[in-house]
């Protein structure tokens, strides 16, 4: 992964408290104390939009019945649909060469 920089600029007791962070061994450095906050962060707000969905789905309506086979139908989309979106992000063509008939992309 390839490393830029960032500047930030944090009140004195802030800083000290990163610094005490690091000296006590938690992280190697106040940037790995910083990346860790992020990505922490990041984890956060995936999984608040995961239970906002879970959610969205409990109250839209009540269930419906669906087959196996309809499931298995979902399934093979679904898995067409990231191979093709995994090949765009690997740089290969936008469009995709087959998609069974009766398919969306």
């Amino acid at each position: 992964m390839e490393m830029t920089s960032l500047n930030v600029s944090l009140p004195k007791a802030l800083k000290e408290y990163v610094q005490a962070e690091v000296a006590r061994g938690a992280y190697s450095t106040p940037s790995e104390y910083l990346r860790e906050l992020i990505r922490e962060d990041q984890k956060s707000r995936a999984q608040e939009r995961l239970e906002s969905a879970l959610l969205e789905g409990l109250n839209s309506g009540p269930p419906v019945e669906i087959s196996k086979g309809e499931w298995a139908k979902k399934r093979k989309r679904l898995q067409q649909r990231h191979r093709y979106r995994s090949g765009k992000a690997a740089g290969q063509d936008e469009t995709p060469h087959h998609r069974p008939a009766g398919s969306r992309a």
